[in-house]
């Protein structure tokens, strides 16, 4: 299609349209193995947008494929039209009815955020996906979502009570409960709905069709069913025969996966809040069989969840930094693990409950250990489960769990032979699958491992997807449980539905969409399984030579591949955790860990140019990753855009050369010991008008201000500071070129606040190279890391630890030393031995070596913002716990995010307002908040001053606040 047509549309539409190279590339896949490279893609922002679209596409002959959060796993959400994203602009709750416990939502409303707004009043929207908080209640209609909660609550498709809509010719229609009366009625009408009422009469009143319907369909009490289009649904009613209930074509349109109309608005029914007690009995087996034994057993009791977690998952969870902590019950090294919830109206209520599926686990005597969790630690354990599908992503190298088996449903009483027999189907092709997920609904996410880059696995993906669809249909199983049928699993609907049934189908597709316009390739004639895939078949992989290591991913390529698409860096800043800043700004999928990830593969997989880096598409999709880290633990599958980034830059700037600024930034450290020599006139030119054109030549932003240099001799503060005599270990104090030039008090206080513990202080001056490793200047950096190494490695040697002030630059030596340094071994024990003050005192205080009695009693409230590289690659109650040794101090962690800073990004003037509306998010509106009389923890050098420029409020370094706390002065 010529781009004249394209920006003729783009001007009829109040929303956006986007046909550039670089937005169509990160459309072309989602959290499936597909890739469809999309002619545009649409941000429509109302319901006359959508008509235009629906217009042009009909004129034109291409499909229009809806999207919200893109996490698909059999590639609904790809296609070669034009992606029409909702997830822009429909996101708003438009209405409540407590009294019928109903909400009416737009299709771009997440799931999660949707029950933090319903919560106050008692409600709440039972299907529970492992993507909840970021999942869109348009995907999940689309799909029939279930989730964890399927067995208490049911299915999407049950909670679905009218959907406005419109259809293929551009008329909007209200569909929901009617009386056969008014189905009679409508049957009449000369419009397209009528003619849709008037086809469904007339091919469901069919006996023979009602027959087949109910012969072909899975088994009815397998509630997880989305293999085609749900006519056996659209049965039970009072217009074909059953007394209740009305008519509901919602009935039809849910697991429909966009392809009959497109959604506008969304009634749903809502439940009351669970009882408030809830305790999980985690079951843990030495072997599958003897897990799935017992499944059976326990539904019999009122569970809440029954999930299952197999050895590849759980040992997944052993390499993921964020989810490792959530290992904390797993006993040994179970082949699977049983997670089992029960909930209560009162605690012994609970207890009784406990006590009865105890009973019940004892009696089979399968499991070896059986841990009971509660509050907090059930979350945890959930969120360990909920991680399962990121956490393949972490497999190393091209062979991965692949989707596309992973979604049968069987009746519970078939499931142990059900997976019997699907291990023998495995094992015939020497695959050790994995097995996780909805036990207690009869649903394993199966998976076997594949590398789809290679011609001999594509076939087997055909060949194990055909076996197991036959093994499923014998069991008269649903091949599509609540993952939907997409592109992966439509071309089997025939053998699941058998062959008149699919007939009925195509046909139902034909009443509502004659121009096949809405998401062609799924449900009816099906896209092939085994094309379109994300990687080229036998192709040869680009040799890419990078200056960091990435020989942990098997090289850049295969990092970036790690991302596998399910979108964790989509929640929003409403959700705990900091991925990703950029995007919780600017809600661009560009500015996602996902986005940037697939970028990345697309344009070093694809490039014709010597450098393959040398792509101004890159640049832009780098351009605002503040390089939080959030990412490398967030992420499940652990994608360091971080470092994606750093090399990135390294690779572009060695072939377009480095600006002005970044030299500038990159440099800062040098720049600031020079001005540090004249400090007082240094400061004084920088609150000048002087400092304006400094900053206006630099391209600093105009509203943020410049730190102050200082020139202090700290080994002399050190002999001279006689705080204390030495009782207890020697421990190096590291002085980095922050503290050294910029944060001088900070290093005074550390020195202070040491000795008066009683530490014996030696000082180690050196620059970690972080203000270069943030602008790409990879060669310093390494070159600094060998500099810095001889020293590092001695400390080590003679078990002196040591302790940093400013995360970003000890943690490089934990971090971007293991990329720089050649010595692997080395930078591992260097990187063993390095710590945040806080995390040296918090285990000291652990070991009892320090108590309260040193510091005063005096009442104080404090409020902790942490700095982004301790939160992914340390923790923040290491934190917490050192201000909590002033006995009368009430500590509190900011639910924050980034701070928006991000060294040089905040001070760049085109990147100052995304700084400040990320600070606007959650930081600024907490720290405004407190009381004047409250302290503001912050021990990141940028957070501190991220925090005045945003509030005004001078923000200290723990460390600070610990040496006003110090009783010896």
């Amino acid at each position: 299609m010529d781009k004249s047509s394209l920006l003729n549309l783009n001007r009829q539409l109040e929303g956006e349209l986007f046909f550039d190279d670089l937005t169509r590339a990160l459309y072309a896949t989602d959290a499936s193995v597909y890739r469809k490279t999309p002619l545009a893609i649409a941000y429509p922002k109302h319901a006359d947008d959508l008509k235009f679209l629906i217009d042009f596409a009909t004129k034109h002959s291409i499909g229009l494929v809806p999207r919200t959060a893109g996490t698909s796993l059999a590639g609904q959400c790809v296609g070669e039209g034009i992606i029409v994203d909702t997830s822009r602009h429909f996101t708003k709750i438009l209405h409540l009815d407590e009294k019928k416990g109903q909400v009416v939502v737009q299709p771009g409303v997440i799931r999660d955020e949707l029950n933090r707004y319903l919560k106050p009043y008692g409600l709440f929207f039972g299907p529970n996906t492992s993507t909840s908080n970021r999942c869109m209640i348009g995907g999940m209609v689309g799909n029939n979502s279930s989730g964890t909660t399927s067995i208490q609550y049911g299915v999407t498709r049950d909670k679905v009570v009218a959907i406005k809509t419109i259809l293929s010719d551009g008329s909007e229609v209200h569909f929901g409960d009617i009386s056969k009366a008014t189905f009679e009625s409508k049957t009449k009408e000369p419009s397209l709905e009528g003619k849709l009422y008037s086809a469904l009469k007339k091919e469901l009143s069919n006996v023979e069709i009602q027959q087949d319907i109910l012969k072909e369909f899975p088994k009815e009490n397998i509630h997880r069913r989305n293999t085609g289009y749900a006519v056996d649904e659209l049965l039970k009613n009072q217009v074909f025969g059953i007394d209740e209930p009305a008519f509901n074509m919602c009935k039809l349109l849910s697991g429909s996966e966009g392809t009959l109309a497109f959604s506008t608005e969304l009634t749903l029914q809502l439940d009351v809040l669970p009882p408030e007690h809830a305790a999980m009995v985690a079951t843990h087996y030495k072997n599958l069989q003897d897990c799935l034994s017992d499944v059976a057993p326990v539904m019999k009791h009122n569970l809440h969840l029954c999930e299952m977690m197999d050895k590849v998952i759980l040992d997944c969870t052993k390499n993921n930094r964020q989810q490792l902590a959530n290992r904390f019950f797993v006993k040994d090294d179970p082949a699977a693990i049983l997670m089992l919830e029960v909930k209560a109206e009162s605690e012994s209520k609970l207890e009784k409950e406990i006590n009865a599926l105890q009973k019940t686990i004892s009696k089979s005597g399968l499991s070896y250990a059986s841990p009971v969790l509660y509050g907090d630690d059930i979350k945890k354990a959930i969120e360990l489960r909920k991680a399962g599908l990121g956490l393949l992503g972490n497999m190393v190298g091209d062979k991965k769990a692949v989707a596309c088996i992973e979604d049968t449903a069987v009746a519970l009483e078939d499931l142990k032979d059900f997976i019997g027999e699907f291990t023998e189907i495995m094992d015939g092709y020497q695959q050790n699958a994995v097995y996780y997920a909805h036990a207690g609904a009869g649903e394993l996410h199966l998976r076997p491992i594949l590398n789809l880059k290679k011609s001999e696995d594509v076939k087997l993906f055909r060949k194990i997807t055909t076996d197991v669809a036959k093994l499923t249909k014998k069991y008269k199983g649903s091949f599509s449980g609540e993952h939907g049928d997409g592109i992966v699993r439509a071309e089997f609907i025939p053998l699941m539905i058998g062959d008149k049934n699919y007939e009925l189908l195509k046909r139902i597709k034909t009443y509502f969409d004659p121009n096949n316009i809405f998401n062609p390739g799924k449900i009816v004639d099906a896209y092939p399984m085994d094309e379109s895939l994300r990687y080229v078949i036998d192709g040869k992989e680009p040799k890419i030579k990078t200056l960091l290591n990435f020989s942990d991913s098997e090289g850049i390529l295969k990092a970036a591949e790690k991302c596998n698409g399910s979108g964790d860096c989509r929640k929003t800043h409403h959700m705990p955790g900091g991925m990703c800043p950029s995007y919780h700004a600017t809600r661009n999928e560009k500015d996602t860990t996902r986005g940037r990830a697939n970028a990345l593969r697309e344009f070093l997989t694809n490039s014709d140019k010597t450098n393959q880096f040398d792509h101004k598409e890159l640049k832009d999709v780098f351009d605002l990753c503040l390089s939080c880290k959030a990412c490398a633990s967030e992420c499940p599958s652990n994608v360091d855009v971080a470092t994606l980034k750093a090399e990135f830059q390294y690779q572009y700037q060695e072939i377009n050369g480095y600006s002005t600024r970044s030299k500038l930034f990159a440099y800062n450290t040098k720049i600031n010991a020079l001005a540090s020599k004249v400090s007082k006139l240094t400061n004084i030119v920088y609150d000048s008008s002087l400092g304006s054109l400094l900053k206006k030549a630099s391209g600093v932003a105009a509203d943020r201000s410049l730190p102050k240099v200082y020139d202090f001799n700290f080994k002399k503060y050190l002999k001279e500071d006689t705080t204390s005599t030495p009782t207890k270990r020697k421990v190096v104090l590291y002085i980095d070129e922050f503290t050294k030039y910029l944060d001088v008090e900070v290093g005074k206080d550390a020195i202070t606040l040491l000795k008066g513990l009683g530490y014996d202080v030696e000082l180690y001056f050196g620059e970690s190279g972080r203000t270069y490793l943030s602008k790409g200047f990879l060669k310093q950096a390494r070159a600094l890391a060998n500099k810095n190494m001889p020293f590092l490695e001695e400390f080590t040697r003679k078990g002196l630890p040591i302790i940093g002030l400013e995360p970003s630059a000890i943690l490089s030596f934990r971090d971007e030393y293991k990329r720089l340094l050649d010595n692997q071994k080395s930078a591992d024990k260097i990187a063993q031995n390095c710590f945040l003050i806080e995390e040296f005192l918090s285990q000291e205080i652990a070991n009892g070596i320090i108590d309260s009695s040193l510091f005063t009693s005096d009442k104080k409230q404090v409020k902790i913002h942490n700095h982004c590289h301790q939160k992914a690659l340390s923790n923040q109650k290491v934190t917490f716990d050192v201000l909590n040794l002033p006995k009368n101090y009430e500590v509190t962690i900011i639910a924050s995010g980034c701070c928006g800073m991000a060294g040089s990004f905040g001070y760049e003037k085109e990147h100052y307002k995304t700084s400040m509306e990320i600070g606007e998010l959650k930081l600024f509106p907490a720290v405004r908040k407190a009381s004047d009389q409250t302290l503001i923890a912050a021990n990141g050098t940028s957070c501190r001053h991220q925090i005045f420029d945003g509030t005004k409020r001078k923000a200290l370094h723990p460390v600070s606040i610990l040496r006003q706390a110090l009783l010896i002065n």
